[in-house]
């Protein structure tokens, strides 16, 4: 059995502040995207819905760009179709694959999230960052997501 390592005092500190930091910014995220109607989960699935466009998106690959399991990809898409804010159907070249399409309700809250979401994302995230952080921000995550996911895409 490997002998047990704690971690030092700069990498507790370190590590806290990652944590304390995301879990922060995801918080303050979802309060600001509950004025507009729509969560946090649902803006995940309606941006790259909307880029897609009317070719829609794999369920898979929506649920590669979110990070998500099959089944809370499946629990979100369900609850954003009862509330027509996506479509869902087969594809077409796939007997087992879905294809997910963005509805005009959905590009409507996405349009009216947006705003409103993209200047908190600037105030409280962006603004607080020089360039060259920024860029080394990507660059560290794709280092992290790399080693952790290392047969995914970037």
């Amino acid at each position: 059995m490997p002998e047990y390592r704690g971690l030092t005092k700069d990498e507790e500190e370190v590590w806290f502040a990652y944590i304390l930091f995301t879990r922060q910014l995801a918080a303050g995220m979802e309060r600001q995207l509950a004025g507009s109607g729509v969560s946090g989960a649902d803006y995940q699935m309606l941006a790259p819905l909307a880029e897609a466009g009317p070719s829609g998106m794999r369920a898979r690959d929506l649920g590669r760009s979110a990070g998500w399991d099959r089944s809370r990809l499946a629990h979100q898409l369900r609850r954003m179709e009862e509330r027509g804010l996506v479509s869902r159907e087969p594809a077409h070249d796939d007997a087992r694959g879905i294809l997910v399409h963005i509805t005009q309700a959905g590009r409507a809250a996405l349009r009216a999230a947006a705003p409103g979401h993209i200047e908190w994302v600037r105030e409280n995230f962006l603004e607080v960052m020089t360039p060259e952080e920024r860029r080394m921000l990507v660059e560290l995550s794709s280092r992290v997501m790399a080693k952790l996911e290392p047969d995914s895409p970037s």
